[in-house]
């Protein structure tokens, strides 16, 4: 067992200065994001939010030339520190991305992933963990009569539910969802919606949303984010209502960005 099957869900973040190459990508970032909540980071195109999002289970390590200071902590352990294991801080700390990106393999297997790699081989034990995880993520009735059939069959909502409930089958503490509804119609948004409202009971829940109305529906905070630096951070009413910063106030009512 890592140190991360035990933690906490909170994360703390000081003086985060993140760099590709000579780019300064985040600049003196800080924040405390809160145990079973959702976040929303806002803010133009390339102003840092979805770069910062992947810091918390170290995506960034996977970019050449990239370069991280400050602390970074997931319950209460520095994530940075030599000698961290990051398959299981991955395992803990899981990701949605904006496209969904179901494996070219049945339903069954694409949840079965997760726990298969951790060395869960006996079908009835993959069997309650496949049926749980697309329970948690609204598509168990969609897809209990065809958990044989390819996962490239479902449709674009129910594929990036379908990843959901892989991410969810990992039994993470933490859930990182980058854009997660920005490739799906209008009632597939609305359905990844009322999950995330659902799955924040269990989870602490991260998301990057180019759809303000999206923040301002879900979230219990938000950041605004521009050129690498959050100009405010706060409860999700005062962001919207009552912004301390102009800059803020311009976004949020599409004076620019």
């Amino acid at each position: 067992m890592g140190k991360f099957d035990t933690i906490g869900t909170n994360i703390s973040v000081k003086d985060c200065n993140l760099f590709y190459d000579d780019f300064h990508a985040l600049k003196n970032v800080s924040m405390e994001i809160d145990e079973n909540k959702v976040t929303a980071f806002i803010g133009p195109s390339g102003c840092g939010k979805s770069t910062f999002i992947r810091i918390f289970n170290r995506m960034n390590d996977l970019v050449d030339g990239c370069r991280i200071t400050g602390e970074i902590k997931v319950g209460g352990h520095d994530i940075y520190e030599k000698g961290v294991d990051v398959t299981n801080l991955r395992k803990n700390v899981g990701m949605v991305f904006q496209k969904p990106n179901p494996f070219p393999m049945s339903i069954y297997d694409n949840i079965a992933f997760a726990p298969r790699t951790v060395g869960i081989k006996k079908k009835a034990e993959l069997d309650v963990i496949i049926e749980r995880s697309l329970k948690q993520a609204g598509l168990w009735k969609e897809t209990k009569d065809r958990l044989r059939a390819s996962a490239m069959g479902l449709s674009g909502g129910q594929q990036q539910r379908l990843c959901i409930a892989r991410t969810l089958a990992a039994e993470p503490k933490i859930v990182l969802m980058d854009e997660p509804t920005s490739a799906l119609d209008p009632i597939s948004t609305g359905t990844i919606e009322e999950l995330v409202s659902e799955l924040k009971k269990k989870y602490t829940i991260v998301i990057v949303t180019h759809n303000m109305q999206q923040a301002g529906r879900i979230s219990d905070k938000t950041a605004f984010f521009l050129m690498g630096e959050v100009v405010e951070y706060a409860k999700t009413t005062k962001i919207f209502q009552n912004p301390n910063d102009k800059r803020t106030d311009n976004y949020i009512n599409g004076r620019f960005g």
